[in-house]
């Protein structure tokens, strides 16, 4: 061999070296490599805080799309009624596990066509992504069921149905703005102090609740589904639906507060629910959203 070639692959060698020298150096710091995050960070980083009312949902929780298979049995005015709600996927395949929202896994808001009926109720979850209740309705005629729930590691999602009870009927009851936002219902007195939202707008629903029988403020309210109220917003053709939390779920009274947004236009119908004394105690308000 001659001496230039031995020159030659002693050059080639050192370069060599040099490169692999090089490339695990940079290895070492991660270069070209995804950065070892702990799942319990990546889950926080991906999570916003929760904002306060259905419809904003959790952030930039993973995207999924169900559905609701319904089926209500024995469904007649005066009678109990089992509602059976199926959570699938968009294969079809049951949606198995949900994520607790407000100390309940779904929340099933009861309404007739006139909205003159309102119930919240929370069916058993047998497991399949089924969900059962036995429950009853006044009257013939039409009612619109919600159900709100959370699949896991989802956003809050909202599904609908119409269901037609057999029976005696009653007349509609018109759906008239209230002339005074004061209510007594149970021995408390409820008063929304600004009655005059606008669409599109973050307006704030203010609640103060008296002893309907002393005058006295009351500060002695119970959670209910762990925060100091609950209230739901139907608009008047049931199309806009708001469910919406407290700002502070830990007051007790004598102020209630929640933070909502009317999409549109119209006459809607609030539930405002609260719990005193182990009662539960809804008060209805009908307001114009200018």
């Amino acid at each position: 061999m001659k001496d230039g070639d031995i020159g030659m692959n002693g050059r080639m060698q050192f370069v060599l070296v040099l490169l692999l020298a090089g490339m695990s150096f940079f290895a070492g710091y991660g270069f070209g490599k995804q950065e070892n995050v702990p799942k319990a960070d990546q889950e926080t980083a991906g999570k916003q805080q929760e904002a306060h009312g259905h419809g904003n949902d959790r952030g930039s929780a993973v995207s999924m799309t169900t559905d609701a298979v319904w089926s209500a049995e024995n469904a007649k005015a005066g009678e109990n009624a089992t509602l059976r709600i199926h959570i699938q996927d968009e294969e079809g395949k049951p949606v198995e596990n949900f994520d607790i929202n407000h100390e309940k896994l779904l929340h099933l808001i009861v309404v007739s066509k006139d909205l003159s009926y309102f119930d919240h109720i929370h069916p058993e979850y047998k497991g399949g992504g089924d969900f059962e209740i036995t429950t009853s309705f006044p009257a013939g005629g039409e009612y619109k069921l919600i159900a709100d729930y959370v699949p896991a590691g989802g956003s809050t999602t909202t599904q609908t149905e119409w269901i037609k009870v057999e029976g005696t009927s009653v007349d509609a009851v018109p759906l008239q703005p209230d002339r005074h936002h004061s209510k007594i219902v149970d021995g408390l007195q409820v008063t929304l102090q600004n009655d005059h939202p606008r669409a599109g707008q973050d307006f704030e629903l203010n609640f103060l609740l008296e002893d309907a029988n002393t005058k006295e403020p009351v500060t002695d309210l119970e959670p209910y589904l762990g925060a100091v109220g609950h209230v739901v917003i139907l608009s008047e053709d049931t199309e806009d639906y708001l469910h919406v939390h407290p700002v502070d779920e830990k007051a007790k009274g004598p102020e209630a507060r929640f933070v909502t947004n009317f999409p549109n236009k119209g006459i809607y119908k609030i539930w405002a629910q609260f719990q005193r004394d182990g009662k539960l105690i809804t008060v209805p308000f009908v307001v114009e959203v200018e």
